[in-house]
């Protein structure tokens, strides 16, 4: 973690200071990036819930800017992978390397030891490589010849893909897929923001140097912050609801593959989240609807005869949570 953030004040244990200091990054982070509030909103849900995200836009929509500027803003270390067809496993996890003076093998660490670990293109990657990440992001660790070795906390995996190119690419599987805690769509901005890209770029903005970019928030914050949202109350009737939408998918005629248990709770905690972030210590039906697309939509899988016939997982979920009575 960088030294150069020092948190003003010590949390009251309500989580009011960090839920400030947490909000406040959507405004430091537009200094750099334009128009993607909701996508910082989700990376910020994902950190509360110690989950890992998947961001899909095509190229040139800032994804690996709005993480580096995420981890600049919470005074994170930041790791980059650029997953390519020839990366080996131990690119990403370290390897044990031979020490001629010690004549001894010593474990040199790879990539994945640091607080955000950003996984460009991770579908242009063969399954072996990509499956180096499943332990890391389940466990919080690296095996090596037998013995597990601890990443730092916090620890997040943010990977990115294209989804208009197929052609020498490797689809992540659903096992993997359902490791990520949500998936976050990256939108080409408006006009509007669009123009204010250029503009910015035109005054001089540099997308490689984020020094105008302060640390608003820490670890501290952070922490607290996931204890708040463990406390915030979920009703059993609320809790009903989230299993009852999970199930829905199961039956939908449009989907080969609905959402699994993990799914459910997965859908649970960014629902807690989100409550907590919008003020409140209580989920709400509102708060599930709202996270059930980021959660779901890459946990169920269409039927080729739906997809052939233009439908999306999007597009089914609404159709869910359209049928689906939230409670009162």
């Amino acid at each position: 973690m960088s030294a150069d953030y020092q948190p003003e004040t010590v949390d009251t244990g309500d989580g009011t200071t960090a839920r400030k200091a947490l909000t406040a990054l959507r405004g430091e982070i537009s200094k750099a990036v334009v128009g993607q509030d909701a996508v910082i909103t989700g990376l910020v849900i994902a950190l509360l819930c110690r989950g890992h995200v998947l961001l899909e836009g095509v190229p040139g929509t800032a994804k690996t800017l709005l993480v580096r500027s995420l981890a600049q803003s919470l005074a994170l270390d930041f790791k980059r992978v650029q997953f390519t067809p020839d990366l080996m496993p131990g690119d990403v996890t370290g390897s044990l390397i031979y020490d001629n003076r010690t004549s001894e093998f010593e474990f040199r660490e790879g990539p994945v030891f640091t607080n955000l670990l950003l996984a460009d293109e991770i579908n242009r990657t063969p399954p072996k490589t990509q499956a180096s990440l499943l332990e890391a992001m389940e466990e919080r660790q690296i095996s090596v010849e037998g013995l597990p070795r601890p990443l730092p906390d916090p620890f997040m995996v943010c990977a990115t893909q294209n989804p208009i190119e197929y052609e020498g690419t490797y689809p992540l599987p659903e096992a993997q897929l359902d490791r990520f805690l949500v998936k976050l769509n990256v939108p080409v901005p408006g006009r509007d923001d669009e123009i204010a890209v250029v503009q910015r770029h035109a005054s001089g903005f540099d997308p490689r140097d984020l020094s105008s970019i302060d640390p608003v928030a820490g670890v501290e914050e952070l922490s607290a912050g996931r204890e708040a949202v463990r406390k915030v109350h979920v009703d059993p009737k609320v809790a009903g609801y989230v299993v009852d939408l999970c199930r829905a998918t199961r039956q939908s005629p449009s989907l080969q593959l609905g959402v699994s248990p993990r799914g459910a709770t997965a859908l649970l905690g960014t629902s807690r989240a989100w409550a907590w972030l919008s003020g409140r210590d209580y989920v709400t039906p509102d708060d599930v609807k709202a996270l059930a697309r980021p959660t779901l939509r890459h946990r169920v899988q269409l039927r080729p005869e739906a997809d052939l016939e233009g439908a999306t997982a999007d597009g089914v979920l609404e159709g869910v949570l359209t049928t689906v009575p939230a409670p009162r």
